[in-house]
């Protein structure tokens, strides 16, 4: 006999509402992805890395062009507000005090996995591509290649392409910032 559990969704709202009240505390590492509270997993020496590698070349190349965000929440829809890596955000000179970016808001999505590749494919890219954000990357450090999602649609991305050492990238929006694989992946 198969038993089905029934799970509460949660909004956005009320996910906030819980920090508010302390039920979910500053030190916890969760975000809310498709109503479900999840929990982050801890980051490698070489996540973060790299990541710190992105942040050094997005801040140098794009300047004042671009907000780097870091680790920061982006509200894709009422049920979805994880926290990706990187976002390229759109300027703003309140720089998203009165609310986090929107899909709107995203020139780019950097997801960096070591330990988290399958559920990065398999739960967040298809979410990025369901709320339209236009371009996300996937670096699987254990493979050492970077996979750029493109041409966002209610059933994925279209245009999908693996990037390794030797080759170069640029996110769509700023086509002149060009980046070594290498660069990235040190």
């Amino acid at each position: 006999m198969s038993v089905q559990l029934l799970r509460r969704q949660f909004t956005v709202e009320e996910y906030h509402r819980m920090a508010e009240a302390g039920i979910l505390t500053e030190d916890e590492r969760v975000e809310l992805i498709d109503g479900m509270i999840v929990h982050i997993l801890p980051i490698s020496p070489r996540h973060a890395a790299c990541v710190k590698r992105f942040i050094r070349l997005f801040s140098q190349r794009l300047g004042d062009n671009s907000i780097v965000s870091v680790h920061n929440p982006v509200e894709l829809s009422n049920q979805s507000e994880p926290q990706p890596d990187i976002a390229l955000l759109q300027p703003r000179s309140d720089f998203y005090e009165a609310g986090h970016p929107q899909p709107k808001d995203i020139f780019l999505i950097v997801e960096v996995a070591d330990t988290t590749v399958e559920s990065d494919r398999q739960v967040k890219i298809p979410l990025y591509a369901g709320s339209g954000i236009s371009e996300v990357w996937l670096v699987d450090i254990n493979e050492q290649l970077i996979e750029i999602y493109r041409q966002p649609t209610a059933a994925g991305y279209q245009d999908i392409q693996k990037c390794r050492r030797g080759q170069r990238i640029a996110p769509q929006a700023f086509p002149e910032i060009q980046l070594a694989v290498d660069e990235v992946l040190g």
